[in-house]
């Protein structure tokens, strides 16, 4: 209700304002005045205006200030985040410089020299000293926040180290999931034809491979069955047809991705990261060691998204068909975050920071920050529950698939398996 009512009350003193304003008009043209002739009076109250208002102007921005400034970014927690703070400190005392300086010589010099009958203004058109003046002195600062910006810049984005913690960001609509190298400390091969009900990722290994191949292959047998035995209508059995002609296209291409892995395997060995999905952890839960450099893997798997924590003052899109990355060092605990907000329930938070679809709202996943130790034990039992418990992760199986051109079904043979 007392929102109803304000609202009134505006609207009220809208039309009040517009009534005075229409008044004052028809006054003017019963005293024969006209709209462009301005009264010596007027002039001088404009004046007195000008010099009154960046009171009021000035006043209110501070209070914007006061009251919203502390809410503007949370509180840094990234060794890169204090970084990019301290360009933004340096641009916003740039530009509140510029700023109050401007406005104050507007305001000042449109009172100063109000019109007068007694006063010529003076024609001075171009003057070079002027015009090398503010033209040499903006490009200097612009000259050096350019500087500044690109060598934060370019900290924030080099390389990370070879000793960094490698975490995979995988988005999807609408969610997160996390993936961490197993205990070999490298990450498996993907690829998005392997994606299933149980390997969310698409990880490639050689029981990932022929999980696959055997859901085609079963898919194949069903739709095979309906086509035998079913009375369906003609657009139902061309729909059908079009699906197993699908179905061969893409068998055929995760056979040519099998080959693909026994290759690189044969030439690489320990080195093909085909050797080292099957120990992956595939979580939704999100950790990160403290004081410890982390290489963020980000991928996505339907459109585009964007990871985000803020506190970290981490943003990348996720883009599919490509991986994206950022470097970021952790630099305050979750534990330590609670103290220093006074909020005993803080959690740092990974957010999709693009509208990706109906629920982009649920593309949310808290994210703690431990110590080493803390993290290193955290690690030590996902371990127990990899994504693909295979006897080692060394151990590779080429499977040759030979197709039946009469019947079309497919036969496996195990070639290469190593104890």
């Amino acid at each position: 209700m007392t929102k109803l009512l304000i609202i009134v009350v505006l609207v009220l003193g809208v039309l009040a304002v517009a009534q005075l304003a229409r008044v004052y008009e028809l006054t003017s043209k019963l005293r024969g005045k006209r709209e462009e002739d301005i009264s010596a009076g007027d002039n001088r109250m404009n004046a007195m205006l000008m010099w009154l208002f960046p009171v009021a102007y000035f006043g209110f921005f501070l209070w914007l200030i006061y009251k919203y400034g502390p809410h503007l970014l949370p509180i840094a927690a990234s060794e890169h985040g204090r970084s990019l703070d301290k360009l933004y400190d340096f641009n916003w005392v740039i530009l509140f410089a510029v700023f109050f300086i401007t406005n104050i010589l507007l305001f000042y010099f449109a009172g100063k020299y109000v019109y007068s009958r007694d006063r010529k203004a003076f024609y001075y058109p171009h003057n070079n000293k002027l015009e090398l003046l503010w033209t040499s002195v903006p490009a200097a600062f612009l000259a050096v926040i350019i500087i500044y910006g690109l060598r934060t810049w370019n900290q924030i984005t080099e390389q990370a180290s070879p000793d960094a913690v490698q975490v995979e960001l995988y988005a999807k609509q609408f969610d997160w999931t996390i993936r961490y190298p197993g205990k070999d400390g490298v990450m498996g091969a993907t690829d998005y034809r392997l994606i299933n009900g149980t390997n969310p990722l698409g990880i490639v290994t050689a029981q990932s491979i022929e999980t696959r191949l055997g859901e085609l292959e079963e898919e194949r047998s069903d739709i095979g069955k309906r086509l035998d035995t079913e009375i369906l209508p003609d657009d139902k059995i061309d729909e059908l047809h079009d699906r197993l002609d699908y179905l061969d296209r893409m068998r055929g291409r995760i056979t040519d991705l099998r080959t693909v892995m026994n290759e690189d395997i044969a030439t690489k060995g320990e080195a093909s990261p085909y050797m080292h999905g099957a120990d992956d952890l595939v979580l939704k839960e999100f950790h990160l060691p403290v004081h410890k450099e982390v290489k963020l893997l980000i991928r996505s798997q339907d459109v585009i998204h964007s990871a985000f924590i803020p506190h970290l003052r981490v943003q990348m899109n996720a883009v599919p068909g490509m991986t994206t990355t950022f470097k970021v060092t952790p630099t305050i605990t979750t534990d330590s975050m609670r103290l220093v907000t006074k909020n005993e329930n803080f959690d740092f938070i990974l957010l999709c920071n693009k509208v990706c679809g109906a629920s982009h709202y649920n593309m949310q996943m808290p994210l703690v920050v431990e110590p080493a130790e803390a993290f290193a034990t955290w690690m030590a039992e996902q371990e127990k529950n990899p994504f693909q418990p295979d006897k080692s992760p060394t151990q590779a199986a080429s499977v040759a698939v030979a197709d039946s051109s009469a019947t079309g079904s497919m036969t496996t043979e195990v070639v290469g398996a190593t104890e």
